[in-house]
């Protein structure tokens, strides 16, 4: 009569288990930085409005305006998101948004209290307005693509 093993050794389930730790420990850093660049992208959601009126604010005047006020647009603590606490228009039309952490706020501790910055650039014979946008404060590796790029 023979015997036939069947299931599995103990070194073979080690393996197995070695192979997934493996990846776990690829995976979670990447997915956190997924998490952290899709945090850092509302940003660029939430100003699209603001954006539009600096814009419109240029092509009927002439100049960039300084202030949320002076574009149009609502208090920069009014506009906010899940990860934004505040936008606001500063000086030459640039579009600050800032990362909170402090509820209602869930931004990501590697973010929380920094900033992305739009800033409009040149503008075509058509009147289009270019967009540069960065950060000082925010690691690069996190900034979304056209960020990262430079030119929006």
């Amino acid at each position: 009569m023979s015997k036939i093993q069947k299931g599995f050794t103990l070194i073979e389930l080690m393996i197995v288990v070695a192979i997934i730790a493996i990846l776990a420990a690829i995976a979670i850093p990447a997915y956190q930085d997924y998490t952290i660049r899709a945090q850092v992208g509302e940003c660029t959601t939430l100003a699209a409005g603001a954006k539009t009126a600096i814009a419109e604010t240029f092509q009927n005047t002439g100049t960039f305006p300084t202030t949320n006020t002076a574009a149009g647009l609502a208090d920069a603590a009014s506009i906010t998101g899940k990860y934004v606490s505040q936008v606001a228009v500063g000086a030459g039309g640039a579009i600050t948004c800032t990362f909170s952490s402090a509820a209602p706020q869930r931004a990501n501790a590697a973010i929380t209290g920094q900033t992305l910055v739009l800033t409009p650039g040149a503008t075509s014979t058509s009147g289009s307005v270019t967009w540069t946008c960065g950060s000082a404060t925010i690691n690069q590796r996190y900034l979304p693509t056209i960020c990262r790029a430079g030119t929006n």
